[in-house]
């Protein structure tokens, strides 16, 4: 498989920083053009896509972008038109947002699942590239990432998971039934693409076997994807402080501070 190789941790860290540098300035351009950004991160259970997104955030101001991660939908939600509840989270004017996994769970994890009925599934293959033109249409940015990795790297992931109880929490129930069902979420996926893979909204496939080349690659063609340029910064100084007018503290013993933990850490 291409892109398995692993980067020394030096070279990722060093151009992972550069990206996020590039990112800060993407999001500048959104905030003073008025645009208005959507990616969308689906793929496989444990492919990459949270920490990707994490990468993706960590110097970013979340006025600006937020990330979109919907619970299963409520009884009045499930009687919604489905992308209905997805509208509300998308951005205004300056914004981005990031859906962690959107309404592509209707061709994943609904279909395989038996979550939808094969009606609902239909109509969804059918409306979705409608849906997504509009949006286009409209003046949104839309960038679609399909993250991909084997059968053996998953398992590989789900049992550090399992033995790991600051991750354990990222495996759910349905996480571990998709190792019974690899092929009937292959078959859901190649179904999906066959109809909603389209010359407005195209899918990008982000080899993710390798974490830190599948997140470099992704970053930095989402950059390219989006015809961005640095906004000019005004310059920022530090106002005079003023003179003292005869302030004074109250004394320190009147409020209750948190115990210094930190100094347990130190040599005695």
């Amino acid at each position: 498989m291409p892109g398995t190789k692993k980067l020394p941790r030096a070279d990722y860290e060093r151009e992972l920083l550069r990206l996020q540098a590039e990112l800060v300035k993407l999001q500048e351009w959104v905030r003073a053009e008025g645009a208005r950004l959507v990616v969308v991160f689906e793929g496989r259970d444990a492919a990459g896509k949270g920490s990707t997104i994490k990468r993706v955030t960590e110097h970013l101001n979340p006025r600006v972008v937020r990330i979109a991660a919907l619970p299963g939908p409520t009884e009045r939600e499930r009687t919604q038109w489905y992308f209905q509840r997805y509208i509300e989270h998308l951005p205004a004017a300056g914004e981005i947002v990031l859906f962690d996994r959107s309404w592509y769970n209707r061709a994943g994890v609904e279909r395989v699942m038996g979550f939808c009925s094969p009606e609902e599934h239909r109509r969804f293959l059918q409306q979705c590239p409608i849906f997504e033109r509009l949006l286009v249409d409209d003046g949104i940015l839309l960038r679609k990432y399909w993250f991909s990795v084997s059968v053996e790297e998953q398992e590989r992931r789900f049992r550090a998971r399992i033995g790991d109880p600051m991750r354990r929490w990222k495996l759910s129930t349905i996480d571990l039934q998709s190792v019974t069902h690899w092929e009937d979420y292959s078959r859901a996926k190649d179904d999906m693409f066959v109809h909603t893979d389209t010359a407005e909204s195209p899918w990008y496939v982000v080899e993710s076997e390798e974490k830190r080349r599948g997140r470099l690659n992704m970053i930095a063609h989402l950059l390219a994807s989006v015809p961005y340029y640095e906004v000019p910064r005004q310059a920022v100084s530090l106002p005079p402080r003023p003179e003292p007018t005869g302030y004074f503290r109250p004394d320190r013993r009147l409020q209750t501070y948190v115990p210094d933990h930190a100094a347990t850490l130190l040599p005695h």
